[in-house]
């Protein structure tokens, strides 16, 4: 149907999840800084996390814990999701000022009390405010992604504000996989957004609702994704499987992509 030109994709684990069972009691287990050991030993390239202002899973403490594991990974990405317009900027300074690895900022538009993130920036009427902040986060030396909707009209504004990736928010893909006339038609949304991207100079990372049923063939089919952030269905599969197989699993899902 497409043909891809993907060099190979990172799988970056969100860890959020794990957090949010350990939340629920005062006994510090599941361990989030164990899980991302474990996921980091079994081949992950990298670890995301998305620290939400209510501390509802991500907090704090976990932040500069992960980022002083991930000083031990050096070849291995740590990627902070959040809304620039609510804490995320005051967390970044912070790994900043402590020299804890900041690779990626992933800038999300969700509100504080959001279920989930569910849609992308807006171009151009977001353009004016994330200008100012897209520069802070790249003054600090972290590169800067975009979550984005799978619309190519509005890849030229995300490069135009200083963005060097986007993230494109797959769950419209993901909620049609059952379907195959609805999947094709998501899939050429998909593909016609990255090449857009591509086309302005821009990275293209996925994520939102992938999982081992539908991973390969949105690789196999979108153009060049560098990286998926996968965090919901990971962890639910590592609640059967294990941290290490289930990491096995995704990559062996990204491997097939690229055969």
């Amino acid at each position: 149907m497409f043909t891809a030109h993907a060099p190979h994709t990172a799988l970056s684990v969100n860890l959020n999840k794990v957090a949010l069972v350990r939340n629920t009691r005062h006994l510090g287990i599941p361990s989030v800084l164990r899980a991302a050991t474990l996921c980091l030993q079994a081949g992950a390239r990298g670890i995301t996390i998305h620290p939400r202002p209510d501390e509802r899973h991500i907090r704090m403490h976990d932040v500069f814990e992960l980022g002083a594991l991930m000083q031990t990974w050096p070849d291995r990405e740590f990627n902070i999701e959040g809304n620039p317009f609510q804490n995320l900027m005051g967390i970044a300074a912070e790994v900043h000022s402590r020299g804890l690895p900041l690779h990626q900022l992933t800038f999300v538009p969700d509100s504080e009390g959001q279920f989930t993130s569910d849609h992308g920036w807006r171009f151009p009427a977001d353009a004016k405010r994330l200008q100012p902040v897209v520069a802070q986060a790249r003054a600090l030396g972290a590169r800067v992604s975009l979550f984005m909707d799978a619309d190519v009209a509005v890849m030229a504004g995300a490069k135009a504000v200083g963005a060097e990736r986007v993230e494109l928010y797959t769950e419209p893909y993901a909620a049609a996989w059952r379907s195959p006339a609805d999947r094709v038609e998501q899939l050429r949304r998909f593909v016609a957004a990255a090449q857009a991207a591509h086309a302005v100079g821009l990275g293209v990372n996925a994520g939102h609702d992938l999982n081992r049923d539908n991973l390969t063939e949105f690789l196999r089919t979108v153009p060049g994704v560098r990286e998926v952030s996968i965090g919901h269905a990971l962890i639910a599969d590592a609640l059967e499987l294990g941290y290490g197989a289930t990491v096995a699993e995704y990559n062996r899902c990204i491997e097939q992509a690229h055969a």
